[in-house]
């Protein structure tokens, strides 16, 4: 097989009957499959799969292993040249997989690429996770092109070129897979939440390049998990960014800026304090505790 889309599930059926269907009628490649590796789902989600969509291949995990080790596991099954991380809550476009692995062929140094990302909440807006490229800054802060924040640009054409980039979302990545297994897939130990940058990171500490590639187009629902006002959803994001620093940082550097980030995550825990918010503020605490 030459590209696998594999798309992790826990409890989504509803998403699958929504979303599904596109990822199966625009993926209609030659030596192309579609994957759904259920996370020990306890729904009806195998139902559904085998009900109304007989053409895709189900990798059934025995338990929630989190995205992380969940792609992990499901990877083990797969041998194909190029395998698409793709989330249950995206909707591809037609020709959105074509130009992905296009480029993969014409750039052998290139590790990974992921699409333009727009929000299927506002169709004209970018999506959070991912938009038109991800980067890091020198604080360890991923930021992407389309988004400030948690504010998202609307779509007019202005990320529409090819860029190398620092990190590409898990919402949507094309991986090559034997690139993917050289660095042991996702650290399971992030569970979710930022273990695709910490994966291309590593990817470009081997010597890999990534890219964004914009003709590619999906739309992402985004926070399909845990809202981002979630407490479980900030412990993660800030322990995550903590332990990707540490592992990826020369040790110099990373004394340096971990000092200055306990100055600003602290701040931020108190800013949300004084907001009445205090079970994000303790959610920050206990993230940098455990780092």
């Amino acid at each position: 097989m030459r590209i696998s889309v594999v798309i992790l599930n826990w409890n989504g059926e509803k998403m699958l009957s929504h979303y599904l269907p596109s990822v199966v009628r625009y993926s209609a490649l030659p030596d192309c499959e579609v994957v759904v590796a259920d996370n020990g789902s306890t729904d009806h989600s195998i139902d559904v799969l085998r009900r109304d969509f007989p053409t895709v291949r189900i990798i059934a995990l025995q338990e929630n292993y989190g995205f992380a080790e969940g792609y992990n596991r499901a990877l083990a099954h797969i041998d194909s040249t190029y395998t698409v991380l793709l989330n249950s809550d995206v909707e591809v476009t037609d020709g959105w997989l074509e130009p992905l692995v296009q480029y993969m062929d014409e750039h052998p140094e290139v590790a990974a690429v992921q699409p333009k990302i727009l929000s299927d909440r506002d169709r004209t807006r970018f999506e959070h996770a991912g938009a038109a490229g991800g980067y890091i800054n020198a604080l360890g802060y991923p930021y992407c092109r389309g988004r400030i924040l948690w504010w998202t640009a609307k779509d007019k054409g202005q990320y529409d070129s090819i860029v190398p980039v620092d990190w590409c979302s898990g919402a949507c990545m094309l991986v090559r897979t034997t690139a993917y297994k050289e660095q042991e897939g996702l650290d399971a130990g992030f569970f979710a939440h930022m273990e695709e940058i910490d994966l291309c990171w590593r990817l470009r500490r081997h010597g890999w390049k990534l890219a964004c590639v914009p003709e590619a187009k999906v739309y992402h629902l985004g926070g399909g998990s845990l809202d981002y006002s979630n407490p479980r959803k900030t412990y993660l994001n800030f322990r995550n960014n903590l332990w990707m620093l540490r592992k990826n940082l020369p040790r110099g550097k990373y004394v340096c800026v971990a000092a200055v980030r306990a100055v600003l995550d602290n701040a931020t825990a108190l800013m949300y304090l004084v907001m009445g918010r205090a079970a994000l503020a303790k959610a920050i605490w206990q993230a940098r505790k455990e780092v």
